[in-house]
């Protein structure tokens, strides 16, 4: 219903290039906690980060389901920190350089980003306010051709090794939604600087907090018009937590695949696993979750690749299928015994990863506010125009 024979094509093949390239230097990135630059050159030779992006750029202009294929098979490697560096190069702040992007900015930061020589960052959330977007601090003021930075953000994911970082700043501090711009920021700027944080999961991606000292921004790094800043943001959260709803229906998967290998293995009582009952049932619930989730998922995808816009459905996908994941993997977890404890099994890393799933890109808190105005007080949310 869903894919092709091009896209199970390319499963098998980006499968293959994961296992020979990527896989051998997970547990290296996991411990040192940043990523070697050349596998992101490779990435970009191959194509994988142009993959809905425009062919005038070097992209290739391909459906949403080869990206939903590209996000499993980063799920199923078992390294939540390499996963989320690379989507959100791509899928983060690649994304505000397509819709937002002029042609300077688009040949100057976007065709390098697609050929994997640049890497790009997405920085919204600050020290004292993530989920409200509209309650942030810094401030980018205009003073001649260039604006003035101010300010800080934190948890950003590619913040300390990244090229150039997409910025949300208030141009106008007195209005609360409509004083928002967004900029690109090169890395090498004076005034800006960055510190790694230490995290629970997502080991290998460098995750950082970053300070703002009067940066001078150039006038034609503004992205799109300004003021526009907030609506933009508005506007990619549909695709964003869709990604992160994908991600956790397919390390659900993985968790569950790799417990029930395990269990037709594994032998007590003269019989293995698989052959008890309470467990078998065990299964069969977190089997039939992780089946609704990616149904689910798979139908949402389909709708926005269509041009529509389904702020409300992604937000419900990413709200119940992190949910979904955290338990069945908590699950998966428990049937290995005293080995799903031992690191040396994927599922202590898998179960520390997936926890920020219900957290990054709007808590679940936050997102059942937000649906409850959809559902409840039948507020409508508009594209841009």
């Amino acid at each position: 219903m869903y894919f092709t024979e091009e896209h199970e094509a390319f499963r098998a093949s980006f499968k293959d290039f994961l296992q020979k390239e990527v896989v051998p230097h997970i547990n290296k990135w996991e411990k040192e906690g940043s990523i070697e630059r050349f596998i992101w050159k490779k990435f970009g030779e191959m194509g994988y980060f142009g993959l809905n992006t425009p062919e005038e750029f070097g992209g290739l202009n391909l459906d949403l389901f080869y990206t939903v294929v590209f996000l499993e098979e980063l799920q199923k490697i078992n390294s939540g920190g390499f996963a989320a560096a690379i989507w959100a190069h791509e899928y983060l702040a690649m994304t505000h350089l397509i819709e937002e992007g002029d042609t300077f900015i688009k040949n100057k930061y976007l065709a390098p980003s697609i050929s994997g020589e640049m890497i790009g960052c997405l920085c919204i959330t600050e020290p004292f306010g993530g989920s409200d977007v509209a309650g942030m601090r810094s401030t980018a003021i205009k003073k001649g051709e260039t604006y003035i930075l101010n300010g800080s953000k934190t948890f950003i994911t590619n913040g300390v090794f990244s090229d150039y970082l997409i910025v949300a700043a208030k141009t106008d501090p007195s209005d609360k939604h409509k004083g928002i711009s967004l900029f690109v920021v090169d890395r090498d700027s004076k005034g800006l600087t960055a510190t790694s944080l230490d995290k629970l999961g997502w080991k290998a991606s460098d995750t950082g907090e970053i300070a703002f000292d009067n940066v001078e921004i150039p006038a034609k790094n503004l992205l799109g018009d300004e003021g526009k800043g907030f609506p933009y943001i508005m506007q990619h959260f549909a695709l964003e937590r869709l990604i992160m709803g994908v991600n956790a229906h397919a390390r659900a998967e993985f968790s569950l695949d790799y417990a029930i290998n395990y269990m037709k293995e594994r032998e007590a009582f003269g019989k293995s696993l698989d052959k008890f009952q309470a467990l078998r049932h065990k299964i069969v619930e977190m089997a039939s979750r992780v089946d609704m989730c990616k149904e689910y998922n798979y139908s949402i995808t389909k709708r926005l690749d269509q041009g529509q816009y389904v702020v409300k459905e992604a937000t419900m996908s990413k709200l119940l299928s992190t949910k979904m994941a955290d338990e069945v993997i908590y699950d998966a977890l428990q049937m290995l015994g005293g080995y799903g404890y031992m690191e040396e099994y994927p599922m202590a890393r898998l179960l520390r990863d997936s926890r920020l799933g219900t957290i990054g890109g709007g808590t679940s808190e936050i997102l059942k506010e937000i649906i409850a105005k959809i559902v409840i007080d039948k507020k409508e949310y508009k594209p841009v125009m």
